[in-house]
């Protein structure tokens, strides 16, 4: 009842499922521990009428020391059904945790340009919590609460069937309470994460921002934007908080209205003779053992509501299917492997939206050893084209080929180990330059990661570091310069040894003369794979064995460096746009 039959409570009831033996532990812990505290009443219930006779020192002793018995027992599977179900709970949060964050790095990068870093860290925190207290503390109150009933008015209708029914008559206003509030705090709780997330994603984007923030005078805007998405975050929990108010003090109206009923009608019966004293203060002991259940009950669906509403939104990126993964194979059938290096373009069109291709019939062959430069204006399709080959971003079956096999038919970890890939905006890690120019190479020594950093060009500042190699960068590389990144990833390309490097801008950062440098350290590189240079300079690609024009998606020319400037075409005039730019730098 409490779990719908919906995709999420499916995935939590998997994960439950893995620890089946801790559940089942668990609930028996609970059912023992019931059991046993249920027995207290009866014990008073004796000694009631047995000391209403006589008081002895002995009935004291023995009452007593069988009342400290079931407590001593109750005390003893209270702790264990905590330790087990409660540690259940964080081992399926861990599990959750991870297979939420590894299922995040398997999607495509498109996702995360409509998904806010914010926003999925939320999930990945507050919402992962609010599951595990339904996979915890709730399963573990719920089944103390059906327990307790189940051994508890058995026991009561066996003192009186009237009195038990009278007592027990506000159950179904409790039920229906429960049922009610629980769906409006689901609606709520829902609204409460999304204003979290939003939260944590405007935060996130300003300290990300900060430079940018304050070069523009924008701290008092920045601030001001925060509290109002902070004041409806506010907002948003002061409404649950008014359902919740709301919500315990009905349950202990309603349950309130039980004892006067108990009172009223039960101290007749005992005046009566119908049962005795012992069996009265019996009936309110058990009456009262319930109060507590009846209250987790509201408890453990304001739990279940707020958790499902969390589970919702994690299942929401769990169930979304990668754009971009390994295509299945037969059994015995052998993944191609990239052995060469050679990149065939065959008919290649795309399009990021119906209608408007941004590639159109790309026909174009790269020889495996060979360096080739794409150039063209801002927005002609250079990086689109370059992202396939790594699949980035998935081709068309069939339109994109390395070593003669078609690229969406290669292993993605196979593929992407042969390629040496340095985009535009380079990222830097939390960490020191050796480990950001070793990722993806742990097996590299300081000799391969000295030598990677000096053939691109970055040795001579590391060693003007304090900390050399060890130095952190601080988040993004936020401590170095836009060309010492740019330089420290391609020190991360270069260490692999990649049967494909590409450098997509990957010089834009740094001046002429270190651009030089940098390329001189990296022809024996280019000399052992299949290299692809983009860039806006003319002096970057001069050098390549072929060069490509990209005009509006299009393949516009191609040829040497001195061929294309013997068209008088494109690339002429890029050249000669250059050369201006140069002279008017020079003379100012």
């Amino acid at each position: 009842m409490l779990l719908k039959t919906r995709p999420a409570a499916t995935r939590l009831l998997g994960y439950l499922g893995k620890h089946t033996t801790a559940l089942v532990t668990g609930v028996g812990c609970v059912l023992i521990s019931d059991a046993i505290a249920l027995m207290a009443p009866l014990v008073v219930r004796d000694a009631v009428n047995d000391l209403l006779r006589e008081v002895t020192s002995l009935k004291l002793n023995r009452y007593g020391g069988l009342i400290l018995a079931i407590a001593v027992g109750e005390g003893i599977f209270l702790y264990l059904q905590r330790r087990i179900l409660v540690g259940m709970s964080r081992e399926i949060e861990y599990e959750m945790r991870n297979d939420y964050f590894a299922h995040l790095l398997k999607l495509e990068p498109r996702f995360f340009h409509g998904h806010r870093t914010g926003d999925l860290m939320s999930r990945a925190t507050n919402d992962l919590n609010a599951v595990r207290m339904v996979a915890g503390p709730a399963i573990m109150y719920l089944v103390h609460t059906i327990a307790v009933f189940m051994f508890a008015i058995p026991l009561m209708l066996k003192v009186s069937v009237p009195l038990s029914l009278l007592a027990l008559s506000p159950t179904p206003l409790v039920f229906y309470a429960t049922r009610r509030f629980g769906t409006l705090i689901h609606a709520r709780f829902e609204k409460i994460q999304e204003s979290l997330a939003s939260l944590s994603a405007r935060a996130q984007e300003s300290f990300s921002g900060v430079r940018v923030v304050r070069a523009y005078v924008q701290e008092r805007c920045e601030i001001e934007t925060f509290q109002r998405i902070n004041r409806e975050y506010v907002r948003q929990n002061l409404s649950l908080a008014r359902i919740s108010g709301m919500f315990f003090p009905t349950l202990h109206v309603l349950i309130g209205l039980g004892f006067v009923v108990v009172l009223w009608f039960g101290g007749t019966l005992t005046a009566r003779g119908v049962i005795d004293v012992g069996q009265f203060v019996q009936f309110n002991l058990y009456l009262s053992r319930m109060i507590w259940p009846m209250i987790a009950l509201g408890w453990v669906v304001n739990l279940v509501q707020r958790g499902m509403a969390s589970m919702d939104r994690i299942d929401g990126i769990m169930s979304r299917v990668p754009e971009i993964a390994d295509l299945e194979r037969g059994k015995d059938e052998p993944a191609p492997r990239v052995m060469q290096g050679q990149i065939v373009f065959r008919g290649l069109t795309y399009s990021y939206f119906p209608g408007k291709p941004v590639l159109k019939s790309i026909d174009l062959e790269i020889k495996a050893g060979s360096t080739v430069a794409i150039v063209g204006r801002t927005g002609s399709g250079k990086t689109t084209l370059v992202n396939m080959i790594a699949r980035l971003i998935d081709p068309p079956a069939g339109q994109v080929l390395i070593d003669g096999h078609d690229v969406r038919e290669i292993p993605l970890a196979g593929l992407r180990s042969a390629i040496g890939f340095v985009p535009q905006e380079p990222f830097l890690f939390s960490a020191s330059l050796a480990a950001n120019i070793a990722l993806g190479s742990p097996e590299a020594g300081t000799t391969a990661i000295e030598r990677a950093a000096e053939r691109a060009g970055l040795l001579e500042d590391i060693r003007d570091f304090p900390a050399g190699f060890e130095t952190l960068v601080g988040e993004r590389g936020i401590k170095l310069s836009g060309g010492q990144k740019q330089r420290a990833a391609i020190a991360r390309a270069v260490i692999r040894r990649p049967r494909i490097l590409i450098l997509d801008d990957a010089l834009s950062s740094v001046d002429t003369r270190t651009e030089e440098i940098i390329l001189g350290h990296l022809r024996q590189v280019m000399r052992e794979s299949t290299s692809i240079l983009i860039s806006h300079r003319i002096s970057t690609v001069q050098h390549a064995d072929r060069i490509f024009v990209l005009d509006d998606g299009r393949i516009a020319e191609q040829g040497t460096h001195e061929s294309l400037l013997s068209l008088g075409g494109i690339y002429a005039g890029l050249h000669e746009k250059q050369i201006l730019e140069e002279e008017l730098a020079a003379s100012a």
